[in-house]
């Protein structure tokens, strides 16, 4: 049983049968916490969050991407959760993007990668066009957002408007899911053309989450915890759940318990102690974690040990910051290279303006 390496799409891997660790009480989590109207998460690269946002998208949409999602949960935990969640699968029109290829050199370009991600988000939702819900006003909108040629006024407008649309035609009200928000931002402070693309970011998300009367509910993924000050400044219904907290703490990264059960399952058991000790290393709230790309590499390459997660991303932030570190901070790496504990302060309201090299500003 080789878990699912490289496949960040759960309706793929329903339909071609791969074998993943069962995370559906995510969903049972994000309903339980049902007062949230906005969830931004927070967890490391490659810790399956485009996975559990694609799995969220297939519970609450009858369809997606040509997929029919009744019966596709019936034999994951979630069906068999108290509470009957069960009701809610397949009943809401759903706001489904990813920002991840929004990372480009220049604001210019950033800001049409945008523009591309919303058409096609648009594009998904098209069949709105043939319905006469629609005015006419907001049909040449539509269809500017198509042709890729819609204002700025009204792509910063585009997410709450097209809510607006699908509460008017399916009589619910979507939930909006959007995956990797940071990474434009992250892409916008590395590239010299942070004040621009926090301000359009700023501008999208404070139109699409704050007092949207036709969206349910929001959920977001990320890398890095953006302080609220700095992006959702007078957004009171937002709540960040970073690597601090103890909420969905089990639902990214494999557990102690899963990663004994799936290496029973593929007779690596006699290597429990070695691969621990290789991918050990995360406690998220109050749950000890495994890094679940390279639990999952190391079982398909038979146990073998190796550092799978060394070059899945350019860490160009931290790299940055390390450069232009002070000799305290230097310091303190030396500490850690030799297997000694550093104690820093993490601050989760720290903002890009306030990166430096100093050792509290990299630990956050």
């Amino acid at each position: 049983m080789s878990l699912i390496v490289g496949v960040d799409n759960f309706g793929k891997a329903i339909q071609q049968k791969l074998s993943f660790i069962d995370k559906s009480l995510l969903i049972k989590e994000i309903f339980d916490n049902a007062m949230i109207e906005v969830s931004v998460i927070i967890r490391p690269r490659r810790f399956g969050k485009t996975f559990n946002l694609s799995m969220l998208h297939h519970f609450l949409a009858s369809e997606v991407y040509g997929l029919k999602t009744q019966g596709i949960f019936d034999h994951l935990k979630i069906a068999q959760a108290e509470d009957n969640y069960m009701q809610h699968q397949g009943k809401y029109p759903v706001i489904a993007m990813t920002f991840k290829s929004i990372k480009h050199s220049s604001y210019e370009k950033a800001y049409a990668s945008l523009v591309s991600v919303i058409r096609v988000t648009y594009e998904e939702h098209s069949y709105l066009l043939s319905d006469s819900l629609l005015s006419e006003g907001e049909k040449r909108i539509f269809e500017d957002i198509l042709c890729e040629r819609a204002s700025t006024t009204n792509i910063t407008a585009s997410l709450l408007n097209l809510s607006n649309y699908l509460y008017r035609y399916h009589k619910v009200k979507p939930w909006v899911l959007i995956d990797e928000y940071d990474t434009p931002i992250q892409a916008g402070y590395l590239c010299h053309y942070y004040p621009e693309i926090i301000e359009l970011m700023r501008s999208l998300l404070g139109d699409t989450l704050k007092g949207n009367m036709y969206m349910h509910r929001a959920v977001m993924t990320g890398i890095l915890r953006i302080a609220k000050e700095n992006l959702f400044s007078g957004l009171n219904n937002v709540q960040i759940f970073s690597v601090l907290n103890a909420e969905y703490s089990e639902h990214f990264g494999f557990t102690e318990t899963e990663v004994d059960e799936v290496l029973q399952k593929n007779n690596l058991q006699h290597l429990s102690t070695d691969i621990k000790a290789w991918y050990n290393g995360y406690h998220i709230g109050n749950t000890q974690i495994y890094n679940p790309w390279s639990i999952a590499n190391c079982i398909y390459k038979k146990g073998t040990l190796q550092p799978y997660w060394l070059n899945t991303s350019d860490n160009a932030l931290i790299k940055q910051t390390i450069a232009h570190a002070d000799a305290l901070l230097k310091i303190d790496f030396e500490k850690i290279l030799e297997g000694k504990p550093v104690e820093a302060l993490v601050d989760e309201n720290i903002t890009f303006a306030d990166l430096d090299g100093s050792g509290d500003k990299l630990w956050t």
